[in-house]
């Protein structure tokens, strides 16, 4: 024990898994470097829970604060971590910043995301669509018919669709082919839980995984595949800007009023 450690705290969505694996390749590199087994080695907490014990063993309330700067991701209960660690935060900083002891006790942060049904599918199935929102605790904030511009049909697509042109080409002409609906929705960790319940953005794939998926259920292809969902927060910032600039139907969230500072 003669040797000091650094102690680090990391936050982001999916924050276990993704360092999970940073510290595997970390691992893999090492060994591949040395067999002296004098390079750091690296322990992560595994859990929410343990991560909030050995952050009190190393961290007050006043020092262990985080900036604003974080804020523009979401924010769970589950997207904190520990790695042994020990530094310091200047007053600087501390002034403006916010408690991460807070983020573990009041959990997941409102947010708002974007959906767009596609030409075709809204009308024939929004109520049940409409219905799944429900049930899975979206509040509607913001609705409206679109006729999509190329240019912006454009900008909704995948970076690998815009490497294709064939597949550029159809998936512009379908989202320019008929009024879609797009829907601005509120819930905590809204962006990836919406995400995660489109699935792939192929159908078939999405069936393979789950037949539930959303994607799975109204789409039949690849170019009808049913939806358009934000895939990231400031991705979902960009599409509230885009499609709903005279504003939402809701009290703004904290994080939103800090996007539009």
């Amino acid at each position: 024990m003669s040797n000091p450690v650094l102690v680090c705290v990391f936050r982001g969505i999916n924050a276990y898994d993704t360092l999970a694996g940073v510290l595997e390749g970390f691992t893999q590199r090492r060994e591949k470097l040395t067999t002296s087994g004098s390079l750091p080695q690296a322990i992560m907490a595994l859990t929410p829970e343990v991560t909030f014990r050995q952050a009190v063993l190393f961290f007050t309330e006043a020092d262990f604060v985080t900036g604003k700067t974080y804020t523009l991701q979401e924010h769970t209960y589950h997207s904190l971590q520990s790695l042994c660690f020990s530094f310091s935060v200047g007053e600087s900083w501390r002034c403006r910043a916010e408690s991460l002891f807070t983020y573990l006790h009041t959990g997941a942060r409102v947010l708002c995301t974007v959906l767009l049904i596609k030409p075709s599918v809204w009308s024939q199935n929004l109520a049940g669509i409409l219905r799944n929102l429900d049930l899975e605790k979206f509040t509607l904030v913001g609705m409206k018919h679109i006729d999509l511009e190329p240019a912006i049909a454009l900008g909704l697509l995948p970076s690998e669709v815009k490497q294709d042109p064939a597949a550029l080409e159809a998936h512009c002409t379908y989202l320019t082919s008929g009024t879609a609906l797009v829907l601005c929705l509120q819930r905590p960790n809204a962006v990836k839980k919406l995400v995660d319940l489109l699935g792939p953005e192929d159908p078939k794939l999405a069936q393979a995984l789950d037949p539930c998926l959303w994607r799975a259920q109204y789409g039949i292809s690849t170019v009808h595949n049913g939806f358009y969902g934000s895939k990231s927060y400031q991705m979902a910032v960009r599409d509230m800007k885009l499609f709903f600039p005279e504003g939402l139907c809701c009290a703004k969230c904290q994080t939103l009023e800090e996007e539009e500072v």
